[in-house]
């Protein structure tokens, strides 16, 4: 009785257990994607900040926001890209352990600007604006790289399976077709042996069948059949 008790005890401590595992992990994912959803929405908010800035603002400050504009579109672009084909092809990984060098420069970059936006000395930084220009073309220039030789991948390996799909359905269709070629070379064997039979020789008198019995043209008469009104034939005279 106490072994039951034990065990019915541990079976209930194990399914509180599982029970909290469970929520601790749907609570979790819950979390995480609540995370994802808000920064989307942060970075959305603030994608649409920068374009309005770079057109409504003029000189150093809208030059700022469409370079942090820039800045911003290409790395989230090559990220996406590295990522998504990183699940099928292993290659990228180094890919991706290059990018993750650049983000840190472009990190950087990003938080010079963003705290430059609110620079009060307009000629200072105008001054060094050449100088994070030429930052940000560097940075996007190797994303861009980066993005684009993935998708060159990508679509190279696309063509080869093409390719290679095409002459699989190419040889099908010529199996599915085979017996056009087999009509085709049936034909003129035909024709050809039936031109290289030679003619039957006539039939002989020695190959007839044996004829049986010689039978009369025509039946002979039977007993010619008398009427009443028939008169007897007379018979003749001795004297």
């Amino acid at each position: 009785m106490e072994a039951v008790i034990a065990v019915l005890a541990l079976l209930f401590v194990l399914f509180v257990v599982l029970g909290a595992y469970a929520t601790v992990k749907a609570v979790g994912a819950a979390k995480r994607s609540a995370d994802r959803h808000i920064t989307q929405a942060r970075r959305t908010v603030e994608d649409h900040t920068l374009k309005v800035k770079s057109f409504a603002q003029s000189g150093p400050a809208g030059e700022i926001a469409q370079l942090r504009l820039t800045l911003r579109t290409s790395m989230r672009a090559t990220q996406d890209a590295l990522e998504g084909g990183a699940t099928e092809d292993q290659s990228l990984k180094e890919s991706l352990t290059l990018f993750e060098r650049l983000s840190a420069h472009g990190h950087e970059l990003e938080g010079e600007l963003r705290r430059l936006e609110s620079e009060p000395d307009r000629g200072s930084l105008g001054r060094r604006l050449p100088e994070l220009r030429e930052r940000t073309h560097r940075i996007t220039r190797s994303a861009d790289s980066l993005r684009w030789a993935a998708r060159d991948r990508a679509r190279h390996f696309a063509d080869d399976d093409l390719d290679s799909l095409s002459s699989q359905i190419d040889m099908e269709t010529g199996a599915l077709r085979h017996w056009t070629t087999t009509e085709q070379q049936s034909a003129p064997a035909s024709a050809s042996a039936a031109s290289a039979s030679p003619p039957r020789p006539a039939a002989t008198a020695e190959d007839a069948p044996a004829a049986g019995p010689a039978r009369p043209a025509i039946t002979p008469p039977g007993p010619r059949l008398t009427y009443p009104w028939q008169k007897k034939p007379r018979p003749e005279s001795t004297t």
